[in-house]
């Protein structure tokens, strides 16, 4: 299988692409600013891509080139980047909620429309949520813009899902509960969360293999907590 996963130097989205790397016959695509992680595993089938995915406007010129350097067709789609500003509300600045929506909204938008000449009727997109962005779920105080983002990709699922179906494309959102990664240490210095990316990582590999056989157009709340 040909996998793209973006946000693939750190965290979730690292641990991801060392899993699939494991399985014969898959090549992986993992994209971030910064490649060093990926560079330093000296594994044959990950390609790694530094790109900072908010330069929407260089998707078809500089990524998409980068891209079809090794694949011809993309079989699973993870859009795992994130960006994350823990503020109050009052202090929220344009320049936060830009940059928040910019990662964890526009990106994958503009990142799939780039990719949809190499997709197929049996490609499956999942779309890394939050369960901040989970309709009912518990809410926390310095999150307002990133929960909003992530709640706008749920919804973006669900649009996606129907407008693609025609070509046989499957589009899934999973709704992450709380996950030692860098960028919620950064957030929250102190708190310790209940699973460690590999962990996640091993949930999420599944359900991008098997998950389209079941689901398409769903949001899937991935926590040990209810809601």
């Amino acid at each position: 299988m040909n996998i793209l996963i973006t946000g693939a130097g750190k965290g979730i989205g690292f641990e991801i692409a060392k899993l699939f790397s494991g399985e014969k016959g898959n090549k992986i695509i993992g994209i971030s600013r910064k490649t060093e992680s990926l560079q330093s595993l000296a594994i044959e089938n990950i390609f790694p891509i530094q790109f900072d995915l908010a330069n929407f406007n260089n998707y078809q010129s500089d990524l998409l080139p980068e891209i079809k350097k090794h694949f011809t067709k993309i079989d699973i789609l993870i859009n795992n980047a994130g960006f994350l500003v823990n503020q109050p509300f009052q202090k929220i600045s344009s320049i936060d909620f830009d940059q928040t929506f910019d990662i964890n909204i526009k990106s994958p938008f503009f990142l799939c429309q780039t990719l949809l000449p190499l997709m197929h009727s049996e490609t499956h997109i999942v779309n890394i949520s939050s369960m901040g962005g989970f309709q009912g779920s518990a809410k926390f105080n310095g999150l307002s813009v990133y929960s909003a983002s992530k709640g706008a990709l749920a919804i973006l699922t669900e649009c996606m899902a129907e407008e693609l179906k025609e070509n046989g494309i499957k589009v899934n959102c999973v709704a992450l509960g709380a996950v030692q990664t860098e960028m919620l240490s950064e957030a929250f210095p102190g708190y310790e969360a209940p699973l460690k990316p590999s962990e996640m990582a091993e949930f999420i590999v599944d359900f991008a293999i098997n998950g389209s056989k079941y689901f398409n157009g769903k949001i899937i709340p991935v926590t040990l907590s209810n809601p």
